[in-house]
């Protein structure tokens, strides 16, 4: 059994457009060739091949890690949300059914926290609105909405949109029963929405900001968002610094002890530590001034294994019969590693949304505290490091099965810096080259693929023609090729470029193959003639 080094280059994919492709434009001669002289074809890494609605709907890191992970197609995100709203599961349960309870019986608020965008990532809209509609006709009063502007899933200037679908639901509802009203407001990467607990200081002021009602006032969000915008010239929207909106000089909606708040994000990884700050009994990131009494829930439960947050309106999916499970069944021993950014991509969401090991003896994770910084000004990143773990892991000859995740197309691709994203991807190309020779000195079996796309297309075209930054993933497809020297493996036909054949949860199939592992019956076929 050869060794295999599976390489995820987040965020790189191949652009259907050739507009702002910072990969093409990327000097990449280790990538070039590999796609000239070594067997590859073209994965699917969105919509329904990573378990998301319709074809429409971006991949992202998260999905796109739970389909490598587990060679199978789960119900995700959105879908999910949707299943459960359409069925009126989501109003029957009894985390709904509590929140409700507390806010009438104590003739409280609801408050309802989330990214406020359509991009089907983090959050949709079309939850928000359905849940506000179905508070008021379940005896809620007031409703106070703190939303979180994106310019990342969606286009990056795009807020005044989302805010005036918000404020029409708000109006249509409001009456002498129904009082609803936006709260308080910011950019997703200023607030709130900080991830593996890289930067608890966002956490901290979306505190301040949601809760307490402390910051700048406004009197509404539209003078907000373009009050901010004018004072921070070529600012988008995930970068706005956060706002109050005041009537008469006073908050109107900070956060009381018998108010009831639902967090209306799915997706888990930005939505853990606000989901601790107002969970936990115990918690000392940041002086909340004790524990806070309202009635919290998340739309879904973001980590299970730490059973955080102790309600939640959904049930995430239950991901079974993982790689990471199969291997240990057959005892292969594995070894994971990414930086901060991406630590939790190639353990947590690849192993089917746990935060623990399946075996502490045949698994080893390896985190590299990324860079606190902007990534655009420092677009390598922690690669070099990344690299050099890899590296050392392969030389100790102690793994079967390494994984590891770049996360500088993606990370960087986030920014809209287009000249440091092509930077990124260079960077991601060295790391490339120097695991190559690595990779057949020991022979060792790489494969290299990506998540989805993000760096290929960040640029796109307004109404008007003109183009404009995109912060976005992309719904392009990804690579998935195979070196092995001296050894040439056969792949079935991939499709056509534009409609690949085969998704992410066939990569997980392929490795096991590789291994001469027979996989469940319940996974997506190989890849492999």
């Amino acid at each position: 059994m050869k060794p295999i080094l599976l390489v995820v280059m987040d965020g790189v994919g191949f652009s259907k457009t050739g507009i702002g492709d910072a990969v093409t434009m990327a000097n990449t001669p280790v990538l070039d060739r590999l796609l000239r002289e070594c067997p590859n074809i073209r994965l699917k890494a969105h919509g329904s091949a990573v378990g998301l609605p319709g074809d429409d709907d971006m991949g992202n890191s998260e999905v796109g890690h739970n389909a490598l992970g587990c060679g199978q197609i789960y119900s995700q995100g959105a879908k999910l949300v949707n299943e459960s709203i359409a069925s009126g599961k989501m109003y029957a349960s009894e985390t709904w059914k509590e929140i409700i309870g507390n806010v009438t019986a104590n003739d409280s608020a609801l408050h309802f926290i989330g990214l406020l965008s359509d991009g089907n990532v983090h959050s949709n809209t079309a939850h928000l609105f359905s849940m506000l509609k179905q508070a008021k006709a379940d005896g809620v009063k007031r409703a106070r909405v703190h939303i979180l502007l994106d310019g990342r899933d969606v286009p990056s200037t795009s807020a005044l949109i989302y805010v005036e679908q918000l404020e029409k639901v708000l109006s249509e509802l409001n009456d002498g029963g129904f009082n609803g009203k936006i709260a308080s407001g910011g950019g997703r990467m200023k607030i709130t929405m900080d991830r593996y607990q890289a930067d608890w200081a966002m956490v901290e002021r979306g505190w301040q900001t949601h809760v307490k009602g402390e910051g700048r006032f406004f009197s509404d969000a539209k003078e907000a968002i373009e009050t901010l915008r004018r004072e921070h010239e070529g600012i988008i929207d995930q970068d706005l610094p956060p706002f109050v909106i005041a009537e008469n000089g006073s908050p109107t909606g900070t956060i009381g002890e018998k108010d009831s708040v639902i967090l209306y994000n799915f997706r888990g990884d930005r939505a853990i530590e606000i989901s601790m700050a107002f969970d936990n009994d115990v918690f000392d990131k940041f002086d909340r001034g004790g524990k806070h009494g309202a009635v919290y829930a998340g739309m879904l439960q973001y980590d299970g294994d730490l059973a955080l947050p102790k309600r939640y309106l959904v049930s995430p999916p239950d991901i079974e019969n993982t790689l990471s499970e199969l291997l240990v069944k057959n005892n292969v021993r594995q070894y994971a590693v990414s930086e901060t950014q991406k630590y939790g991509h190639v353990t947590y969401f690849w192993n089917g949304n746990r935060s623990g090991k399946f075996s502490e003896t045949l698994e080893t994770f390896r985190e590299i505290p990324s860079d606190r910084v902007s990534f655009d000004e420092r677009p390598w990143m922690k690669s070099a490091d990344i690299t050099d773990d890899v590296i050392a892991a392969i030389e100790s000859g102690k793994y079967d099965f390494i994984r590891c995740n770049f996360p500088n197309g993606d990370m960087v691709g986030h920014t809209g810096n287009l000249a440091a994203t092509v930077t990124g991807v260079e960077t991601v190309d060295l790391s490339l080259g120097r695991l190559i020779h690595v990779c057949d000195e020991y022979g060792v079996t790489l494969i290299v693929t990506a998540d989805h796309g993000n760096a290929d297309e960040m640029l796109e075209k307004d109404k008007k023609g003109n183009l404009t930054v995109r912060t976005a993933h992309s719904l392009n497809p990804v690579p998935f090729i195979i070196h092995d020297k001296g050894e040439r493996h056969e792949l079935k036909g991939g499709g056509s470029p534009e409609a690949p054949a085969f998704g992410l949860a066939n990569v997980a199939p392929t490795v096991a193959a590789l291994l001469g592992i027979v996989p469940p019956a319940c996974w997506e076929e190989s890849l492999l003639k």
